[in-house]
């Protein structure tokens, strides 16, 4: 009975926000990849979907206070994994970012580890809870989340390493962090990054050439420019209505670049034009919300804080996205939550669906 009574608390209607969204997704990536060699990832998307679903289910029955418990654990291995990625990872393109497992499977620590950092913010700050932060409270924190941001980035994975920050700055703020503290901080690290990119120490020059790129892509139409003339073409292109599924010209025609992950935000908007843009927005809006409602209706402030870090991840991750695809923001590689096609992005996207499921199902036991 306390099992049935449990599912009964699910939140159905966030998981149907979800899964309509993940269905958008996967008919966007079969449209496209229809004329190219990545044909058929929207079967290996289901399939990821399909496993992500199960995780969900699964981790919702255990306690998210026993996660809390283990974090400590969680994070030491983390940090581990991210150490054997530099000793023995597989290099592609440049970047030392997975393990490779038998049977062929590429294991990606830094996504995980996204997952662990929400728990361990929120363990840390939960500990601290009524009590003013220090600066040496705020230092730990930032040591918390820094070391494994530091060591992704060396990958290099700016994209990935980038996620890490919204879950510090949300603990921060849900900490209670005075205004005073905030501003020395915002202060102190423009000077230091500012510092750290005239000096060359900061970021690899292909990534330097992707962040400045998106002030003026004419100025490298054939190199650094072209992904984001591309992408404001399809969506340009793809006016109120769109020009229908399976007939985007930039998309088929292949000049968008990986229209499938990346910019599959403007696969879509060149498909189906502002209309079905402002609809898939829409529907980011409502899941946010019911997101939102979960993290205030928790029953104690652990939850809260593991819910609204989950939040400020994807808000995180469909800024970037959306902004880069439409030229406000510069090329990171940071997919766009449930649309996007990979499986590290889906399953933490469900597995933390399912730790909030988990803590909504609890919001009335003792």
């Amino acid at each position: 009975m306390q099992r049935l009574s449990s599912y009964r608390d699910f939140d159905w209607v966030l998981l149907g926000f979800v899964m309509l969204l993940s269905l958008i997704s996967v008919l966007e990536i079969k449209s496209a990849t229809l004329h190219t060699k990545f044909h058929g990832f929207e079967t290996k998307q289901i399939g990821f979907l399909a496993v992500g679903l199960l995780l969900m289910f699964i981790i919702s029955l255990i306690d998210y206070h026993r996660l809390i418990d283990i974090v400590p654990w969680a994070y030491g291995i983390g940090i581990v994994s991210l150490i054997a990625v530099r000793l023995v990872g597989t290099k592609v393109l440049g970047a030392r970012r997975w393990i490779k497992l038998p049977g062929g499977i590429h294991f990606q620590p830094s996504e995980w580890i996204k997952l662990i950092l929400i728990v361990a913010v929120a363990r840390y700050f939960w500990n601290l809870a009524g009590k003013e932060l220090t600066w040496g409270d705020i230092g730990k924190a930032f040591a918390l989340v820094c070391v494994p941001f530091l060591m992704v980035l060396k990958q290099p994975d700016l994209g990935t390493s980038l996620t890490y920050l919204p879950v510090l700055v949300c603990g921060l703020f849900l900490g209670g962090i005075r205004f005073k503290q905030a501003a020395i901080i915002v202060l102190s690290l423009a000077i230091l990054v500012g510092g750290a990119w005239k000096a060359g120490k900061l970021l690899k020059p292909y990534q330097k050439a992707r962040l400045t790129s998106f002030i003026d892509p004419d100025s490298d139409p054939r190199g650094s420019g072209y992904q984001i003339r591309q992408s404001l073409i399809a969506v340009g292109s793809g006016g109120i209505w769109g020009k229908g599924a399976n007939k985007g010209t930039q998309t088929q025609g292949d000049f968008l670049p990986i229209p499938y992950t990346d910019f599959i935000f403007a696969a879509f908007c060149e498909e189906h034009g502002f209309v079905g843009a402002l609809g898939v927005l829409l529907l980011y809006f409502l899941i946010l919300m019911r997101l939102i409602q979960n993290a205030q209706t928790a029953s104690d402030l652990p939850g809260t804080f593991i819910i609204m870090g989950v939040v400020a991840v994807i808000v995180f991750q469909i800024a970037v996205n959306v902004g880069m695809v439409v030229g406000l923001m510069p090329v990171t590689g940071i997919p766009l939550p449930l649309m996007s096609y990979g499986g590290s992005s889906i399953l933490f996207t469900f597995l933390a669906l399912g730790i909030i499921m988990n803590i909504r199902m609890r919001r009335f036991v003792n």
